[in-house]
Parts: C-alpha cells; sequence; structure tokens
C-alpha cells in the first residue's frame, strides 16, 4: 500500500513540474518577445546593422566563407594635416581591403590588384591629408566609407566592401 502511495505522491510532484515549468516557460517566451522588440527599436533608432546587412542598401552580406582580405604591403607612413599646435603629425599603420569573391567583378581585378596597390595607397593619403590626428582618432568610421567610396569609384565596383587599419598617431 505504501508503494502506491509513494508512486501516486511522485505522480502529484511531476504533474506540479510541468505545470510550473509550461508556465514559466511562457512568462519568460513573452518577457524575451519584449526584450527583442526593444533592442531592435533602439538598434533602429541609433543606426546600428541587425542581420549584418546595411541600411543603405549598397552592398549586401558578405559571409565570412565568400571574403578576402587584401593586405597593403608596406607600412603606411601618413602625413595629416597640422592641428592647432601647428606641428607635423602621422598616422602609422597598416590598411586591408575585404573582398566578396564570388563578386563577378573579383576574378577580373584580383589577378591584378597588385599593380593597383599604388593608386589605391595615394587613395588612402589624400583622404588621411583632410584630417588633423584629433579628427582622425574621432572620425575612424567616416574616414574607412571614404576611402571604401574612392576605391569603389577607381575600379568601378563594389567587389571591395571594407576598409580596416590600424594606426598609431604621433
Amino acid at each position: 500500500m505504501k508503494k502506491n502511495l509513494l508512486s501516486i505522491i511522485i505522480l502529484a510532484l511531476l504533474v506540479v513540474n510541468i505545470v510550473l515549468s509550461a508556465i514559466m516557460m511562457i512568462s519568460v517566451t513573452s518577457a524575451s518577445k519584449k526584450t527583442a522588440a526593444l533592442v531592435a527599436d533602439i538598434s533602429t533608432i541609433i543606426g546600428l546593422e541587425i542581420d549584418g546587412v546595411e541600411k543603405t542598401g549598397v552592398v549586401g552580406a558578405v559571409s565570412q566563407a565568400d571574403t578576402t582580405v587584401y593586405d597593403l604591403t608596406d607600412e603606411m607612413t601618413i602625413p595629416l594635416k597640422n592641428g592647432e599646435d601647428g606641428k607635423a603629425h602621422y598616422a602609422v599603420g597598416k590598411v586591408s581591403l575585404s573582398m566578396n569573391s564570388k563578386h563577378e567583378d573579383y576574378a577580373t581585378y584580383y589577378e591584378t590588384f597588385s599593380t593597383r596597390e599604388g593608386l589605391i595607397k595615394d587613395i588612402i593619403f589624400s583622404v588621411f591629408a583632410n584630417y588633423t590626428m584629433e579628427e582622425a582618432k574621432a572620425n575612424s568610421n567616416q574616414i574607412k566609407a571614404e576611402i571604401l567610396e574612392k576605391i569603389q569609384e577607381l575600379f568601378g565596383s563594389d567587389f571591395i566592401f571594407g576598409v580596416s587599419y590600424s594606426f598609431l598617431y604621433s
């Protein structure tokens, strides 16, 4: 008799556990939906990208498997515009370009990419020449966008979709 009573108590506890788990899942799911909606609204307001797609519509998302990175061969020393202190300042570092290997223009231009490296460096120099050291530090994304736009104009294609750099300023 005690075995049957113990089985009934265990069964009752299992039913209570299932009911409480279901209530908890319903409350957590609704709260997470509200949180996701709040994050989406906030990111829309401040202009962040969601799902890796740019809002401008210029370039779609490119997967890591389709991305090729080209590092410009030499370290660059770029003279910057003189700041308020009147001293000459420089940016020293390396630049990398991200390319979509599945783009139709990739095969055309990648073979001769190293021969155009001088033109790309000239674009980088000309963009950085418009900024003081303080402006260059503060406007990194704007500088990258300008360089990318001018490189895309040079090639007449958007197979290059990203510019990244690492500079030390002095």
